[in-house]
């Protein structure tokens, strides 16, 4: 932590500087930079710095993401922090494990953006009006799942990279489409490539999808000061139950899996999905609960869908 000192007639002053780490793809830095704008609104005292990080799964462009293993995104983020040298960490929230490391915790999350899945395609036209053996792109073993259960006719093919290199590749490149989530085109202004918007009840999304969470040391009180008050608390009970969802299911699980929580008045709805990789098979569930008991709607969601049979279904690392 730096500190600057300046002399004047009421004393002396002392401003702290807050170091934001983040990714360094375009969208982790209009992430890092609208959690940024807040910061600065809420807490023009504080001087603030954004430090770009590159991870394991930055390097490794072309890897399966599932052989990668758990937080590529995020662990050498949390490494930075722990040593102390970044303050907190800007993260889409669907990036971060359950497991978070000791010391370390989400101290705020945003306004959620649209939780749906997008596709785009060279013909234009939805999903289920694309001819047989018609190329999806995809990275996500949920989205394969999800594809192949409602549009069999399709090919579901792996597709990495950042949002603009899908795109590109989604062109005829690599596939003739791809499915991707809406919030960061929307959040990068690309809404103008979207197709089709899919619908959550059926293309369950992954838990935290369309969330910015901001993560910071458990004792750096003058950073959870600020990030508390840029928390958006209804956010904040929707993710909960998709995450102890994610949590009751094992962190390490490898079977496409989507949960997404709404809510309204003081009920919260929990819908979560689990699926083979081929889609093959697939259970949808749904539970509503009061909004103080994100953990028992998520135990009902789990327990319906282990009973009902999903649990042949697990795999795990």
């Amino acid at each position: 932590m730096s500190l600057t000192l300046t002399g004047g007639t009421g004393g002396v002053v002392q401003n702290k500087s807050i170091r934001i780490g983040t990714r360094g793809s375009a969208l982790a830095l209009l992430q890092t930079n609208l959690v940024l704008s807040k910061l600065q609104e809420q807490h023009p005292e504080y001087d603030y710095e954004i430090v770009q990080v590159r991870t394991s799964g930055d390097i490794n462009s072309t890897g399966s993401l599932q052989t990668m293993g758990l937080g590529v995104f995020v662990k050498e983020i949390e490494r930075q922090m722990l040593e102390g040298n970044i303050d907190m960490a800007v993260h889409s929230l669907k990036d971060l494990p359950t497991e978070i490391p000791d010391g370390l915790e989400i101290k705020a999350v945003l306004e959620r953006e649209d939780p749906r899945d997008i596709q785009v395609n060279t013909l234009g036209i939805p999903l289920s009006d694309l001819p047989h053996g018609f190329t999806i792109g995809t990275s996500s073993p949920r989205r394969k799942s999800q594809i192949s259960s409602a549009y069999p006719h399709l090919d579901v093919i792996p597709l990495r990279g950042n949002i603009e290199t899908r795109l590109n590749k989604a062109s005829g490149v690599e596939c003739s489409g791809a499915v991707l989530a809406a919030a960061g085109l929307i959040r990068l202004n690309l809404t103008n490539h979207i197709t089709e918007f899919l619908p959550v009840e059926q293309f369950v999304p992954p838990p935290g999808q369309g969330v910015i969470a901001i993560e910071t040391r458990s004792e750096h009180s003058y950073v959870t000061e600020c990030l508390a008050s840029i928390d958006h608390p209804e956010t904040r009970t929707a993710v909960t139950a998709e995450r102890l969802f994610l949590s009751r299911i094992g962190g390490g699980c490898q079977t496409p899996l989507g949960a997404h929580a709404t809510i309204t008045g003081t009920n919260l709805t929990l819908n979560a999905f689990l699926g083979s990789e081929d889609g093959t098979t697939t259970y949808i569930h749904s539970e509503t609960g009061h909004i103080e008991e994100e953990q028992t709607v998520a135990d009902k969601v789990h327990t319906h869908l282990i009973s009902a049979g999903a649990e042949n279904l697990l795999k795990y690392k």
